[in-house]
C-alpha cells in the first residue's frame, strides 16, 4: 500500500515517545517530562496581544503570501541586522517559514537528486535525516564525539563523497548536545563548501538560549557565508512559540528561491495574524528573551548539580535547554527512567548512531520538578 519510500523512514522518535508517556499516563504515573524540548514557559503577553488584534481584521483571513508578508521579511532582516550585523534584502534573501522544520524538511527537494549525498551531524535533529530520505537522497553521517567537543571532523569525510554531497548540515548551539562552534569552525566551513560547491544550510534555532554570558554567533557573520548557504532560524524557542508555527530561512538568493519555489507548491503561507504577532517579537522589547534565560540557566544548574551529585560526568552547556548526559545504554537508561521513576528522557540513539550512549534531558520544567527529577533518580539503583 505505502509508496517504496516509506520503508526508508524510521518512526519519528518524539511520536514514539509520546506513545510511551501516554501508556504511562494511563497507568496513573505522574510523569516528569524531560524528553521533548517543547518550553513550559508562556509566550509573551505583547506577542499573544498582537496576534488577537490581528485575528480580528479579516484582511488577515484570506491566503497568505507564499514567501511571507513584506513586514514580517523586513522584520527579520531588521533582527539580523541589529542582533548578529548581517545586512539581507528582504525581498530575495528571507523567506517565511512554519518553524525551522519546515524549511529543513523541504530544502532537500529543491536541491538533491537521488543518490546525491547529503552530510548531516550525528548526534542530530532527525528531519535532517529524513528530509533527504524524502529526496531519494543518501546521508553520510558526521560523527559529534566528545572528544571533539561535538564538532564534526570535515576532513574525515571522504573526498569522494564530499564531491558528491549536495548539501552541509550545521547546527550550533548544537540539539542535542548543547555545544557551541568554536571560533573559526565556521570559516572552515566556509571553505570546505567552497571547495567541494556543497549548500551549506545553518540550524541557528537556539541561538537566543544561552548562559553564562555567552551570545551566539550566526553562520552568516562569517565571510563568504552568503555566497556558500542559508540560515533557518525559528521564533519557537526564543519566544515560546512553538506552537505558533513561525520561522524564517535566510541567506544566499538563489538558495531562497529554490526552497521559496519548492514551498510555493506545498504550501499556503503562514497566517498573517501570526505574522503580525511575529513583527511585533522581534522588532519589540527582548527582555522576555532574557528571562527566559535566566529561568533555564537555574534550571540547568540545578539538573547538572544533581547529577554530578548521581556520579554522571556531564558537560556544562553554555546554550540551548539541553543537558547531554552520558550513560551505558541509552535506550535501557531511558527505559528505566520511565517505568521506574515516571521520568522521560530521550536516548541519544533516537538523534543518531552517535548518539549511543548518552540520554538528553530537556530543562523545560519548573526546578521543583527537576529536583524531584534527581530525588526519584537517587533512590533508583543506577
Amino acid at each position: 500500500m505505502y509508496a517504496s519510500r516509506m520503508s526508508n523512514l524510521p518512526p519519528y522518535l518524539f511520536a514514539r515517545i509520546d506513545a510511551m508517556k501516554a501508556e504511562q499516563r494511563k497507568k496513573g504515573v505522574d510523569l516528569i517530562d524531560l524528553g521533548v524540548g517543547d518550553p513550559d514557559l508562556a509566550t509573551p503577553p505583547h506577542v499573544v496581544e498582537a496576534l488577537c488584534t490581528a485575528a480580528k481584521d479579516s484582511k488577515n483571513h484570506h491566503y497568505p503570501d507564499y514567501a511571507g508578508m513584506p513586514a514580517y521579511r523586513s522584520a527579520v532582516a531588521g533582527w539580523y541586522r541589529k542582533r548578529f550585523g548581517v545586512t539581507l534584502d528582504a525581498d530575495k534573501e528571507v523567506v517565511a517559514l512554519m518553524g525551522s522544520k519546515d524549511g529543513i524538511a523541504h530544502i532537500g527537494e529543491a536541491f538533491v537528486n537521488p543518490g546525491d549525498y547529503v552530510l548531516a551531524p550525528s548526534p542530530g535533529y532527525p528531519v535532517y535525516r529524513t528530509g533527504t530520505l524524502f529526496a531519494e537522497g543518501k546521508v553520510h553521517d558526521m560523527p559529534l564525539l566528545r572528544e571533539n567537543n561535538f564538532i564534526p571532523v570535515l576532513s574525515d569525510i571522504p573526498k569522494n563523497v564530499a564531491k558528491a554531497a549536495k548539501i552541509l548540515y550545521i547546527n550550533y548551539p548544537n540539539n542535542p548536545t548543547g555545544a557551541i562552534a568554536p571560533e573559526g569552525f565556521y570559516k572552515e566551513v566556509v571553505d570546505f563548501a567552497r571547495d567541494n560547491e556543497i549548500v551549506v544550510v545553518s540550524d541557528n534555532a537556539y541561538s537566543e538560549i544561552s548562559f553564562d554570558g555567552y551570545r551566539a554567533p550566526s553562520f552568516l557573520q562569517t565571510k563568504g557565508a552568503m555566497e556558500v548557504g542559508i540560515e533557518m532560524h525559528s521564533l519557537s524557542k526564543t519566544y515560546n512559540m512553538t506552537g505558533w508555527r513561525i520561522g524564517m530561512a535566510v541567506g544566499n538568493a538563489e538558495v531562497i528561491a529554490g526552497l521559496g519555489r519548492v514551498k510555493t507548491n506545498v504550501d499556503s503561507g503562514v497566517f498573517d495574524a501570526v505574522q503580525h504577532a511575529a513583527i511585533t517579537a522581534l522588532s519589540g522589547p527582548q527582555d522576555c528573551v532574557k528571562d527566559a534565560c535566566r529561568i533555564y540557566q537555574e534550571r540547568r544548574d540545578v539538573l547538572i548539580k544533581g547529577l554530578q551529585g548521581l556520579g554522571f560526568d556531564v558537560p556544562l552547556p553554555r546554550a540551548t535547554f539541553y543537558v547531554w548526559v552520558p550513560v551505558k545504554d541509552c535506550m535501557a537508561f531511558s527505559g528505566r527512567l520511565l517505568t521506574e521513576a515516571g521520568i522521560v528522557a530521550t536516548p541519544g540513539v533516537g538523534f543518531g548512531a552517535s548518539g549511543e550512549g548518552y540520554v538528553r534531558f530537556a530543562i523545560t520544567r519548573p526546578v521543583a520538578r527537576i529536583q524531584e527529577a534527581i530525588e526519584r533518580m537517587r533512590k533508583m539503583q543506577l
